[in-house]
């Protein structure tokens, strides 16, 4: 008879068990920390952002069975647009809230109200035949 079993397929450990362990538990944490801030963040600004986990491994200096397991992760939150101000530049180049082509007034003064018209209501007080 003969044997059915394959060992061609190697059992693979599941990553997120693997990532639990990384760095003691602080890569785990740190994820789970770092996504829930962005999550706050896109929902506040209501743009899209990025968490990014980059894992770098690398054999210790002469053997090749021993490895060194690095990681990074990088936040990129969503940012609110800042407002932007107008200025107007001047003859010598300085910016100002004040555009210097527009003329000035002298002063603003009180209208008043015609005759027949009440100066608290604005009311037309006398019919004109």
């Amino acid at each position: 008879m003969t044997d059915t079993t394959s060992t061609d397929d190697p059992h693979i450990r599941p990553f997120a068990a693997w990532l639990q362990e990384q760095s003691g538990g602080k890569t785990h944490i740190e994820l789970g920390e770092a996504l829930h801030d962005l999550i706050a963040k896109v929902r506040d600004t209501g743009k899209g952002g990025t968490l990014t986990l980059t894992v770098k491994v690398k054999p210790l200096k002469d053997d090749i069975d021993v490895l060194i397991v690095q990681d990074e992760i990088k936040l990129n939150l969503p940012e609110h647009d800042r407002k932007a101000s107008m200025f107007y530049p001047d003859a010598n180049g300085n910016l100002s809230r004040k555009d210097p082509r527009q003329l000035e007034f002298e002063g603003l003064r009180e209208v008043p109200p015609p005759a027949g018209v009440n100066p608290d209501t604005g009311e037309i007080t006398t019919q004109e035949a």
